[in-house]
């Protein structure tokens, strides 16, 4: 009853927000890289406008309005916090802020049908970005077409005065295309995508290992390179795309949006480059899994190189809301792991045994494949078994807290707090 009343006040206090200040809503999903594309979107826009981005993974009913009102962190149980935060909230509605922002760049989850269309009714959009369509939430959605259908509310609910912004490179997303009525922008990696990109180089620094990525952006016959420092994925690249996009459509030029992107920093647990120790690298992709970005993950840790006699670890944490898919789409992680020719594989929890199975099905020698039931005991396991120039990627959904496993392995623990995933007070314990 109170969880209802409270959707109900912020619902109704967030858009008499909107009304009053009118800023231009920039609105964000997909089923992977929704955060990433926020950063690099607002990190883009600030170079010419007042902007305001969701904090942390303020992405649903609660922390949209929150974000809205300009409140970092919820009350949680709070009654006095509550009435605080709304109290901040009216005296916007009936004083002014005259430094309230141009640009509000909120990411909308969808973790069950309804979810999307929910938020864009509190906030209408000018711009829609879709990021990508694949198996994520499937317990609750049943089927990716029902997926497809509710990320696509993002850029049909548009005016034609708006503009949809969305990733040439994924089938499903293109075929939502034809819902809107706005101005339609793509980008990708594939030729036809409006702004493409091109010439990816990892950037190494004096003992060969990644410190960051650059690439060519292709857009109208213009040229830009673009570098992107302390991650090594094509997620970064795909928002880094969606973030020139979104620029474009509000005046700011490929230059300008290059050069913004320049300050761009990992955030914890996406695809971020971590010192290990014994002269090791982690790969932290920490922060959440779906089948599709554990791919990406892997697909990367094969394409870096390193030094002859060193070897490649892939620590993976189960997968979680897949419903009836859970098992095969873990598979066929495993396969693609002993495709690749990765050399040590340990997984952690339940769903993971399947990708353990698969790998040793498909080839890999079993001596090299471990299960452990915790990402702690995983972690204790994987110190004795790394040397020097190993390089090690760590993967999983937000509640296998994958981040232990790093945590262990980090050259500097003490940083844990600055670098990793979930770190706050309110995951002490939880594991």
């Amino acid at each position: 009853m109170f969880r209802s009343f409270l959707h109900y006040i912020l619902r109704w206090l967030a858009k008499k927000i909107l009304k009053k200040y009118k800023p231009d809503v920039i609105g964000i999903t997909g089923s992977v890289g929704k955060t990433s594309g926020k950063e690099a979107i607002a990190t883009v826009l600030e170079s010419k406008f007042s902007v305001r981005k969701s904090s942390k993974n303020y992405n649903n009913e609660i922390g949209v309005p929150l974000t809205i009102i300009g409140v970092e962190k919820t009350a949680g149980k709070s009654v006095f916090g509550w009435i605080k935060i709304f109290g901040k909230a009216l005296s916007l509605i009936f004083m002014r802020d005259k430094n309230y922002p141009e640009m509000l760049v909120l990411e909308m989850g969808a973790d069950k049908p309804g979810d999307v269309q929910y938020l864009v009714e509190i906030a209408q959009c000018k711009v829609g970005v879709l990021t990508f369509i694949s198996h994520a939430h499937t317990e609750f959605f049943k089927t990716i077409k029902k997926i497809a259908q509710e990320k696509r509310i993002i850029i049909s609910h548009l005016l034609q005065d708006g503009c949809a912004v969305i990733n040439f490179d994924n089938e499903m997303v293109m075929e939502c295309a034809p819902t809107t009525k706005a101005e339609v922008m793509t980008y990708g990696f594939k030729e036809g995508a409006g702004l493409r990109a091109t010439d990816v180089n990892f950037i190494k620094n004096d003992v060969g290992w990644p410190v960051g990525i650059n690439f060519k952006v292709l857009y109208k016959g213009n040229v830009v390179p673009v570098y992107v420092q302390g991650v090594v994925s094509r997620s970064a690249i795909y928002a880094s795309l969606a973030g020139l996009a979104v620029g474009l459509f509000f005046g700011v030029n490929l230059v300008e949006g290059s050069q913004a992107l320049s300050k761009l920093r990992g955030l914890p647990g996406r695809m971020r480059l971590i010192n290990g120790i014994k002269g090791t690298l982690i790969i932290d992709d920490t922060y959440n899994s779906s089948p599709e970005a554990a791919k990406s993950a892997i697909d990367t840790t094969a394409q870096i190189e390193i030094n002859v006699g060193s070897k490649r670890f892939v620590v993976m944490g189960g997968m979680l809301e897949l419903g009836s898919e859970t098992e095969n789409l873990h598979r066929e992680l495993g396969f693609k792991i002993a495709e690749l020719e990765i050399d040590y594989l340990i997984t952690v929890g339940e769903a993971a045994k399947h990708i353990a199975h698969a790998a040793k099905e498909a080839g890999m020698d079993e001596h090299r494949i471990a299960i452990f039931p915790k990402a702690e005991v995983a972690g204790t396991f994987l110190q004795d078994k790394i040397k020097t120039g190993d390089l090690i990627l760590v993967k999983g959904s937000q509640s296998m807290r994958m981040e232990i496993v790093v945590k262990e392995i980090m050259a500097e623990p003490l940083l844990a707090p600055q670098l990793l995933a979930r770190q706050g007070s309110e995951w002490a314990g939880k594991s």
